[in-house]
C-alpha cells in the first residue's frame, strides 16, 4: 500500500503527543486495533470546562494530509446516543478499542489516503469539551513509518542575507531515503538513513524548501520555508496614497499596508507566483505613519491578479506568531479556498480561480475595469417621515439566494408601496449561508450574493422604481478572518487563527461592552476610525448607497466591561461623540444619507443622535424594537400592551418623528408563530391558533404600526403573514434559543413557501399584502401622516389619532385609526374631535362611499379588524374596475364565518338546490365577518353586490 504524506511544520507539533491521551500500540496502522486511554485528571489544557462529566464521547475522524477529519467523521455531536461512547475504567480514565479501517467505514481508496486521526472528547451533550494544549484537537499520524522534523524549529524562518540554515530530522520504521529541496530544485539525496541533517549556507533569497522520506514506496513530506530579512527598505510616497489598493492607470497600481510594529512586508501574488523575491519586498514610509507601500508596473488592463501581504514581526509578543499571510484589510473582492467552491456559477459567472498552493484569502486586483452604466444619477431619496423600510435577508428571500432574485421580484416591493429596502450584511463575511454579521472584509461584497456589477444594477433597480437602499454594517465586531486581527494576534496553538494581541490598534482584547460578539472594534483608535470611514466612502460613492443601518452601537464605548450591564446600557459620552463623528462623516459624503442606529437604549442618549443637526433636516434615526407589545395584541393575550414607544411622542427629548419603529425584525420571533402558538383560544368562532384567523389580524398590526407618523420597519415576509419560527432549523424541526444541545438554528437556511405556493394567490395572504400596500401608500402619500399624533394604547382596542393642522378642513388633515385586538367584536366609542366635519370617510375604500357621521357615537368592530377614517376621503388609492370585479371570500373551506375581500352592499347565499338559506343586508367592508355557523355542513352559493351594483359569484365550503 503507498501513502504520500505531506505535512507542514505546524501540523508537527500537533503529532509529537499529549500526556492526558494515549494510543496503545503506537505508532499503528488504519487496519489494526488500537486502544485509545484518557485521563481527565491530566493538568493539560481544559478547553471547555471539561469536568466530572457523566459520560464520555470521543468524537474522532480520519483524514489526509490537509485536514485530520476530511475523509471520514464518527460522531453526532450532542448527542447521548452511544457513537462513540468510551468506557468508563474508574479514577477518572476512559477507553475505547477500535480498528480505524472498520470504525470509519473506510473504503480501499479511502484507506490509501489516511494519514492522520483527529480526536475531540465531550461530555454526552456538547457542553463541555476537552482539546489539546492551546484548544487544538489531537492530532495523530497514522501508520508505522513516521518522520519528525527537529530542525528549524518554525514552519517559516527569518534570516538575514547571507546566513545558513539547519535542516535535521528522522525517522521510525527502518532507514529511509532523503530528498531536499528548495524553489522546486533538489538540493541533496541521500539514502538508507534514519537520521537526516543538511545546513543551506549563504541564502540570499526567499525559499521555500520539502524534505520528504522514502520508504517501502511510502512518502512523507515536510514543507518549510524561509524568508530573508530585506533590512533598511525606507521609500517616501511621492503622493499620499490610501490604504489598500490605489489605480494609477491601466498599467500602473500602488499597494498600501498599515502594519504597525511589523519589522518589513513581502507583497507575495500571481504576478510573482508567490515567491516573492527583494523587489517585491514593500518599502517603509516614516513619514506616514510607517506605513508599506510597493508600485506595481507594467499590468495588464483588465487581467485578474490575485496578492497576499506576508507580515513579519521577528520579535512577536509571546504566543504571537513572526509571520501572517493576509489579504489586504481594503479588499474590495477576496477569494477564498473555504467558501467559493461552494458558490453557484448562476450566482456569480467566471470568479476569479483561486491560486493553487496558497492559503486563506487572497485579495483581487485588476486594472482597466469598466465602469457600471449608472441609469440613475440623481435619485432623490423619500423623506425620513415617509420612509417604509423593508429589512430582507437575500439569503432566504428566494430560490437562488443572491442579488437576482430581488432584481427579478422588483414589482413585488413596488406593489407593496414600500420605498426602502435594508438589506442585511452583504459585506465579505465567515462562511456562505450567514446573516453577515460575522463580517470579515467589510469593504469587500459576499460573493455568494452576486457580483459587483449585479449588485450595482440591483441599487439601480431599486432607483427607477423610488426604493433607496440601505445596507446593515457591523462595526461593532470582527472575527477571526480579518486581516486587522491577524495581523496582530495572539495565536499560541500556531494553527494561523487567533485572537487579538494588547498591541493590536483596531480591537480591545476584552469586550468593553455586555454585548459581545466576536472580536470587539475599539473606536477610540484613530486607524478604526480611519478604517470606518473609508469603508463608509467605499459603499457611498461607488455604490450609491443611501444610508447605513449601524449594528449594536451599544458596543462603541470604551468605558465599560463585559459584565456591567448598567454602565453599557448607561450614559457615555463617549460612544456619542464617535457616533456623532461617524454621522457627520457620512453626511459630508452624501447631505441627504440616511444614519440608523441599532441602539436600544435610553432615551437620554439615544435624544443625543436623534436631535443632532436637526435644524439641518438630518438628525439619526433610531432603531425602537415593539415586537413585545404588538406580539400581545395580535395573540390577544394579557400581557404588555402598550404601544405607544412606536413613535418618538413617547420617547423623552426626541425632536421630530427620529423613531424607525417595528413590530418584526430579524432579531424577534414571527409574530405569526407565536400566533399560533399561543394565540387566544377561547372564542371558537375566532380562534387566535388557527391559521386564517391569525393572518387575518395582521392588516391590524399594520393599521397600528406602520401608519403611526415617523419611518417605520417591517420585516420581510410580514406582508404575507410568514408563519415559520425564525429557529427553524435545516431539518424542519423549530429549536429554542435556549436549545444548548443542538443550538438556537436561528441562522440556518430557511424554506420558500411564500413563491412554492404562491401565497400572493392565497385570499388570507393576499388580502393582508393588499392591505399593507394600501396603509403604505397612504402613509407615502397623505401629507397628514408627516404630521403629529396622540395614541391611546395598553387595551386591546388602541386608538390612533392623526393630524397636521396647517392642512386646510378642504383637505384631509385629520386622521383616526381604530383597531379591535380581541377576539370577539367590540364597541368602540368614537369621540370625533369637534369642528373637523360632519361626516367621516373610511380611507381603505377608494370610492369615498364608505362614511360615519360625526354624530356617531360608537363603532362596532369585529375581532381582529380595524377602521381607518378620514376627515376627507383620500385620493392615494385609486379604484381598479377590474380589481373591482373579481372578489374572494376567506377563509374558504369555514367553520363558522367569513369574510369578503372588497366592500359590499348585500349578500345572499343559496344551497346546491336554489334555495336561499342566509342574507345580510346593509354597507359593509372587508373588514366585516359574516357568521354562517347555524348552517349545515355543505357547499354553498355566494352572491354579493358590490358598491358599484355589480353582483359576483362564488362558491363557500362550510365544515
Amino acid at each position: 500500500m503507498k501513502k504520500i504524506y505531506m505535512f507542514t511544520l505546524l501540523a508537527v507539533f500537533s503529532l509529537i503527543g499529549y500526556s492526558q491521551v494515549t494510543i496503545t500500540p503506537n505508532p499503528f496502522e488504519v487496519d489494526e486495533s488500537i486502544t485509545i486511554t484518557l485521563d481527565i485528571n491530566s493538568s493539560s489544557s481544559n478547553c471547555n470546562g471539561f469536568s466530572n462529566p457523566s459520560k464520555v464521547y470521543m468524537h474522532s475522524g480520519v483524514g489526509d494530509s490537509d485536514n485530520a477529519f476530511n475523509i471520514s467523521v464518527v460522531g453526532n455531536w450532542g448527542q447521548d446516543d452511544g457513537v462513540g461512547e468510551m468506557t468508563n475504567q474508574g479514577g477518572g480514565i476512559y477507553t475505547i478499542t477500535l480498528t480505524p479501517e472498520t470504525y470509519f467505514g473506510l473504503s480501499a481508496s479511502q484507506v490509501s489516503n489516511v494519514v492522520q486521526m483527529g480526536i475531540v472528547f465531550r461530555n454526552e451533550d456538547g457542553t463541555q469539551e476537552l482539546k489539546a494544549n492551546g484548544c487544538s484537537d489531537f492530532i495523530y499520524e497514522v501508520g508505522t513509518f513516521q518522520m519528525s522534523l527537529s530542525a528549524p524549529s518554525s514552519n517559516t524562518s527569518i534570516v538575514n542575507s547571507g546566513e545558513s540554515l539547519n535542516i535535521e530530522a528522522s525517522n521510525i520504521g527502518g532507514p529511509a531515503t532523503y530528498t531536499l529541496s528548495a524553489n522546486g530544485t533538489v538540493i541533496e539525496t541521500v539514502n538508507f538513513t534514519s537520521n537526516y541533517s543538511y545546513t543551506d549556507t549563504n541564502i540570499t533569497e526567499n525559499k521555500n524548501y520539502e524534505l520528504t522520506a522514502s520508504l517501502n514506496g511510502t512518502t512523507i513530506t515536510r514543507s518549510f520555508s524561509v524568508l530573508v530579512d530585506p533590512g533598511s527598505n525606507i521609500g517616501i510616497m511621492t503622493q499620499d496614497y490610501e490604504d489598500g489598493i490605489n489605480y494609477l492607470d491601466d498599467n500602473t497600481a500602488v499597494l498600501v499596508l498599515y502594519a504597525t510594529g511589523k519589522d518589513f512586508v513581502y507583497l507575495a501574488g500571481s504576478f510573482n507566483n508567490y515567491q516573492p523575491d527583494a523587489t517585491y519586498a514593500m518599502k517603509k514610509d516614516p513619514t506616514r505613519n510607517n506605513k508599506f507601500w510597493l508600485q506595481l508596473n507594467g499590468l495588464t488592463p483588465g487581467q485578474i491578479e490575485t496578492y497576499q501581504y506576508w507580515v513579519v514581526d521577528k520579535t512577536p509578543l509571546p504566543n504571537s506568531p513572526t509571520l501572517v499571510k493576509t489579504a489586504d484589510p481594503y479588499s474590495t473582492l477576496v477569494l477564498s479556498p473555504w467558501d467559493d467552491p461552494y458558490i453557484p456559477e448562476a450566482s456569480y459567472p467566471n470568479m476569479p480561480t483561486y491560486p493553487a498552493g496558497q492559503e486563506r484569502e487572497v485579495t483581487v486586483l485588476q486594472t482597466g475595469q469598466t465602469a457600471y452604466n449608472w441609469q440613475v444619477t440623481d435619485f432623490e431619496k423619500p423623506k425620513k417621515e415617509d420612509l417604509i423600510v423593508y429589512e430582507l435577508l437575500i439569503r432566504d428571500f428566494d430560490t437562488n439566494r443572491n442579488f437576482q432574485d430581488v432584481i427579478d421580484k422588483i414589482d413585488y416591493f413596488k406593489d407593496l408601496n414600500i420605498n426602502a429596502i435594508e438589506l442585511m450584511p452583504v459585506m465579505e463575511y465567515e462562511g456562505n449561508e450567514s446573516w453577515g454579521y460575522n463580517t470579515s472584509f467589510h469593504m469587500a461584497l459576499d460573493k455568494f450574493y452576486g457580483t459587483k456589477e449585479k449588485f450595482k444594477e440591483l441599487v439601480d433597480v431599486c432607483h427607477q422604481n423610488g426604493i433607496a437602499v440601505i445596507l446593515d454594517l457591523a462595526f461593532n465586531h470582527a472575527f477571526g478572518r480579518n486581516p486587522m486581527v491577524r495581523m496582530w494576534m495572539e495565536d499560541p496553538d500556531g494553527d494561523g487563527w487567533g485572537e487579538p494581541s494588547s498591541d493590536n490598534p483596531y480591537f480591545n482584547q476584552v469586550a468593553l461592552h455586555t454585548y459581545s460578539v466576536g472580536n470587539d472594534f475599539d473606536h477610540s483608535n484613530p486607524r478604526t476610525k480611519d478604517f470606518v470611514k473609508r469603508t463608509l466612502e467605499h459603499w457611498i460613492q461607488e455604490f450609491k448607497i443611501d444610508g447605513i443601518r449601524w449594528d449594536l452601537t451599544k458596543g462603541f464605548t470604551q468605558n465599560c466591561s463585559a459584565s456591567n450591564e448598567g454602565c453599557t446600557n448607561g450614559y457615555q459620552q463617549d460612544r456619542v461623540d464617535v457616533l456623532k463623528e461617524y454621522a457627520d462623516y457620512s453626511w459630508s459624503l452624501d447631505p441627504d444619507h440616511y444614519v440608523i442606529f441599532e441602539h436600544l437604549g435610553t432615551d437620554n442618549e439615544e435624544k443625543e443622535w436623534a436631535n443632532y443637526r436637526l435644524d439641518e433636516g438630518k438628525g439619526i434615526m433610531m432603531w425602537g424594537i415593539m415586537t413585545h407589545q404588538y406580539n400581545e395584541l395580535t395573540m390577544g393575550q394579557d400581557g404588555d400592551r402598550n404601544i405607544n414607544r412606536i413613535g418618538h411622542n413617547a420617547r423623552a427629548g426626541y425632536n421630530g418623528p427620529r423613531v424607525m419603529g417595528y413590530p418584526e425584525s430579524h432579531d424577534e420571533e414571527r409574530l405569526m408563530y407565536k400566533n399560533l402558538q399561543y394565540g387566544n383560544t377561547s372564542n371558537s368562532s375566532h380562534n387566535v391558533q388557527d391559521l386564517n384567523t391569525a393572518l387575518s389580524r395582521m392588516s391590524a398590526l399594520a393599521a397600528v404600526s406602520i401608519m403611526v407618523p415617523g419611518p417605520k420597519m417591517i420585516w420581510h415576509f410580514g406582508e404575507l403573514g410568514m408563519e415559520q419560527s425564525i429557529f427553524t432549523c435545516n431539518n424542519g424541526t423549530v429549536n429554542s434559543q435556549d436549545d444548548a444541545i443542538a443550538g438556537d438554528c436561528k441562522l440556518d437556511l430557511k424554506p420558500q413557501p411564500q413563491w412554492v405556493n404562491n401565497w400572493l394567490t392565497d385570499a388570507v395572504r393576499g388580502q393582508v399584502y393588499e392591505d399593507w400596500s394600501k396603509l403604505h401608500k397612504l402613509k407615502i402619500e397623505e401629507p397628514v401622516f408627516e404630521g403629529d399624533y396622540t395614541m391611546s394604547s395598553g387595551n386591546f382596542t388602541p386608538r390612533i389619532d392623526v393630524f397636521d393642522t396647517s392642512i386646510p378642513t378642504t383637505e384631509l388633515r385629520n386622521v383616526i385609526i381604530l383597531a379591535n385586538f380581541d377576539v370577539n367584536t367590540q364597541t368602540v366609542n368614537t369621540n370625533f374631535p369637534a369642528g373637523v366635519t360632519t361626516t367621516w370617510y373610511d380611507l381603505m375604500d377608494p370610492s369615498g362611499s364608505t362614511t360615519v357621521s360625526n354624530s356617531t357615537l360608537t363603532i362596532s368592530i369585529p375581532a381582529g379588524q380595524f377602521r381607518i377614517l378620514g376627515n376627507q376621503p383620500s385620493n392615494a388609492l385609486s379604484i381598479d374596475d377590474e380589481i373591482l370585479s373579481l372578489f374572494a371570500i376567506y377563509p374558504n373551506p369555514t367553520q363558522s364565518s367569513f369574510s369578503i375581500n372588497s366592500n359590499i352592499s348585500d349578500i345572499e347565499i343559496y344551497d346546491l338546490t336554489g334555495k336561499k338559506v342566509k342574507s345580510f343586508e346593509g354597507s359593509f367592508t372587508k373588514n366585516d365577518s359574516f357568521d354562517i355557523s347555524s348552517l349545515n355542513t355543505g357547499t354553498y352559493i355566494v352572491r354579493v353586490k358590490d358598491n358599484n351594483n355589480k353582483t359576483k359569484t362564488t362558491k363557500l365550503v362550510k365544515l
